[in-house]
């Protein structure tokens, strides 16, 4: 009998004692909660000379699902870019160029390090140039970014309209 007590008093503290963490992290995470959705929907990349990091490209893909089963909203990103020595060069200057699924973007523009739209996004720094970057509409819900440069080659960022375990790739098998 002594034995059954102490095991239901040990699955007593136990449990209460998870209880407390999961709501301290649910807070936490209701806290952050537009930063960590668009963090979900952020990618990096980085093209490296000689093993040394040149250009670091972040993109967060701004899509908010509506429940108009017809939408034809653009695609929306925000895209910050640091180049490694040449201050001369930004996004859209020669020798770089941006597609989504092989299309060039309608509009590139430039906006300030203070924008609002960059409260809750990450890998924000000083020394990084963002763009609002507005792509034609697809509807793909899987949506590959590719970043090509003349001398550092190129890089592909994969983005999804849903979560992104849901798409189904063709299986090798």
């Amino acid at each position: 009998m002594l034995r059954y007590l102490i095991i239901i008093l040990l699955c007593f503290l136990l449990s209460a004692c998870t209880s407390k963490e999961e709501k301290a992290l649910i807070k936490i995470y209701q806290k952050n909660k537009i930063y960590h959705k668009k963090l979900q929907q952020t990618e990096k990349l980085q093209l490296k000379e000689n093993g040394i990091t040149k250009v670091l490209l972040t993109a967060t893909y701004m899509f908010k699902p509506i429940k108009n089963k017809t939408d034809t909203r653009d695609e929306l990103f925000i895209i910050g870019i640091s180049i490694d020595g040449d201050e001369e060069k930004n996004l859209t200057s020669n020798g770089f160029s941006l597609t989504l699924d092989c299309k060039t973007p309608k509009e590139m523009k430039m906006i300030s390090a203070k924008d609002t739209r960059l409260k809750n996004l990450s890998f924000v720094s000083d020394w990084t140039q963002f763009y609002v970057v507005r792509f034609p509409h697809t509807s793909k819900k899987d949506l590959t970014l590719l970043f090509n440069s003349n001398t550092l080659g190129k890089g592909v960022l994969h983005f999804a309209k849903v979560a992104k375990y849901v798409i189904k790739k063709d299986s090798i098998f």
